[in-house]
């Protein structure tokens, strides 16, 4: 077990980009798969299933800008009603981060996911130790044991999902965490005002275009 997680952690930083990075505000390439990157039935997800913008959310449980700016995305979902929020993990900056991202996406077998997604993300700083995490999600209502169960049966699985969005992310050249893109534009760290204006302009781009 410890093994595949070193190479998977290996894996992802070798998908790192190591040319120019697409700059925030940014659309993304010309014939890029949106259903692959947003619609992976495997991807778990928050918000309104139904919304009319889909936000994938690129972020590591060890990164302090994504807890700050996952504040104001979870208060712009919340105040909205008509987001989807589409989760991509993307554990680049530590082994505990590689941890991380399994747990939460083990909870996912039972419904959980953004259960636990929040309550790593709740963890203060950015340096997140594989036994803080353990302990936080100990202490949610997630049924243990059953994540423990799942995250063995299903580890293929899960190491799949964020192999998977560290390949988009090569072929997409992301920076770094986080990255969200909204549609098919992509931003890094946004105050709440930021996510709404973006929103808006995917909703409607002449306004934007104007204003």
């Amino acid at each position: 077990m410890k093994r595949r997680v070193v190479l998977a952690l290996a894996a992802g930083m070798a998908l790192l980009p190591r040319f120019v990075s697409t700059q925030s505000g940014d659309a993304v390439p010309k014939g890029t798969d949106m259903d692959a990157i947003a619609r992976d039935p495997d991807l778990p997800n928050g918000g309104n299933p139904e919304g009319d913008v889909t936000i994938a959310a690129f972020s590591d449980y060890n990164c302090p800008f994504c807890k700050a700016t996952e504040r104001n995305l979870d208060r712009l979902i919340k105040d909205d009603g008509k987001i989807r929020l589409v989760y991509k993990d993307w554990p680049i900056l530590s082994s505990a981060s590689v941890y991380g991202a399994r747990l939460a996406l083990a909870a996912k077998y039972q419904g959980q996911y953004v259960l636990i997604h929040s309550a790593l993300m709740g963890i203060p700083g950015g340096e997140s130790t594989r036994d803080q995490m353990l302990a936080t999600v100990r202490s949610s209502d997630v049924d243990f044991e059953r994540l423990q169960d799942d995250l063995h049966e299903h580890v293929g699985e899960i190491d799949a999902v964020y192999a998977r969005n560290a390949q988009q992310v090569r072929l997409l050249h992301f920076e770094g965490t986080p990255t969200y893109l909204i549609s098919d534009i992509v931003y890094n760290s946004l105050s709440y005002d930021g996510f709404r204006s973006a929103v808006a302009a995917v909703r409607d781009p002449a306004a934007s275009k104007r204003s």
